[in-house]
């Protein structure tokens, strides 16, 4: 059993020491343990510090992508390089190293998919009264979108076994930690959540740089995963709203033309017009939205065969170099040259010179 821990990384080079110092080179239940870290275009010595620290692996982006991005890019890294377990945490040593091995517990116990730490941000000295309440107002949301019972929803320490890692596919381009849990939620994913320790907070978090931006951005971000993954729950609710709206309007001038003023209230019918196109419009749109989402479906399945083939052919991580100087690494020939062999030995069984008893059925 293989555990991975990946940390992405942005101009992190000097919290990066006493994140990596907690981390633990051993985890009762695996026979490995090893550090990933995805530089997300740093522009400091953060590679440098990773190599000086012994991580083992490292994913270069050329250029900043953020942090859904980095993410996504470490867990393609980290299956390719054989995890059984992928264990998630963030750069500023935000959370206690130690307690990798209470999130990987129920994985090992094999009551879950996916485990995200729960900090119990009521407790949490650092956040605000109004940081507490907005933190407990967006997970209940996503717990309502994702029909899980996810605490603390933007927890960045989580784990995935090896068949939840496959199945994630992150769209969004600002944060991976709303979107994987309402996807774990629609996907055939068992999640679940343990109370992990927070260290001091040691610098401003740099994603949100207000509380106005945080709540607009997680807003927008919950309001369109969601609607991705139930388009007619959102549509048709909006134009359930607007039709309702736009038959007020009407009953008002229907009581005024009865009693003689519809004229005076000719505004109305144009306005309960307008109203009830909106609805119109918002139907349709949830139809179409319907449509994609059966098309995702669909994408996201395809995405995880093609991940499962690249696997089975062993393709090399993309962006990958080794960590500690001297180390080997598993070389983009190397891969091609294990591909080369899975080819060959497909089309040693579908040759047809040889009798149908010796061919034999290919597995991917």
């Amino acid at each position: 059993m293989k555990l991975i821990i990946q940390i992405p990384c942005f101009n992190e080079a000097q919290q990066l020491p006493q994140t990596l110092a907690e981390l633990p080179h051993a985890v009762e239940g695996f026979d490995v343990v090893e550090w990933l870290i995805i530089d997300d275009g740093s522009t400091d010595d953060t590679v440098a510090v990773a190599r000086a620290h012994g991580v083992d692996h490292l994913v270069r982006l050329t250029s900043h992508k953020g942090l859904a991005t980095g993410f996504q890019a470490g867990i393609d890294a980290a299956l390719k390089l054989g995890a059984d377990v992928i264990v998630n945490t963030d750069a500023d040593n935000q959370y206690y190293g130690p307690d990798v091995a209470r999130l990987v517990g129920p994985i090992l116990e094999g009551r879950a998919d996916m485990v995200i730490g729960d900090r119990e941000v009521t407790g949490v000295e650092h956040f605000s009264t109004l940081k507490k309440a907005l933190q407990q107002l967006g997970s209940w949301v996503v717990r309502r979108a994702s029909a899980t019972s996810v605490p603390d929803t933007t927890s960045g320490f989580r784990a995935y076994n090896r068949e939840a890692a496959l199945q994630m596919l992150v769209v969004s381009t600002f944060t991976y930690t709303l979107e994987t849990i309402i996807q774990a939620g629609k996907l055939l994913v068992a999640v679940d959540h343990v109370p992990i320790r927070t260290n001091p907070t040691t610098r401003e978090s740099r994603l949100f740089p207000s509380m106005g931006a945080y709540v607009r951005r997680n807003a927008v971000s919950i309001f369109r995963i969601y609607a991705q993954y139930e388009p007619l729950r959102i549509f048709w609710s909006l134009a359930a709203l607007i039709g309702l709206a736009s038959l007020g309007v009407w009953i008002r001038f229907t009581v005024a033309y009865a009693e003689g003023n519809g004229k005076g209230h000719v505004q109305s019918l144009i306005l309960g017009a307008v109203l009830f196109i909106a609805a119109v419009v918002l139907w349709a749109l949830g139809v179409i939205g319907d449509l994609l989402a059966a098309q995702r479906v669909m994408t996201q399945k395809t995405f995880e065969r093609v991940r499962r083939i690249e696997l089975e052919l062993g393709v090399a991580p993309s962006h990958y170099e080794p960590g500690e100087a001297g180390q080997p690494q598993p070389a983009a020939g190397a891969a091609r040259g294990r591909a080369a062999d899975a080819a060959a030995a497909v089309t040693a069984r579908s040759d047809p010179a040889r009798g149908p008893s010796e061919q034999e059925p290919v597995q991917l």
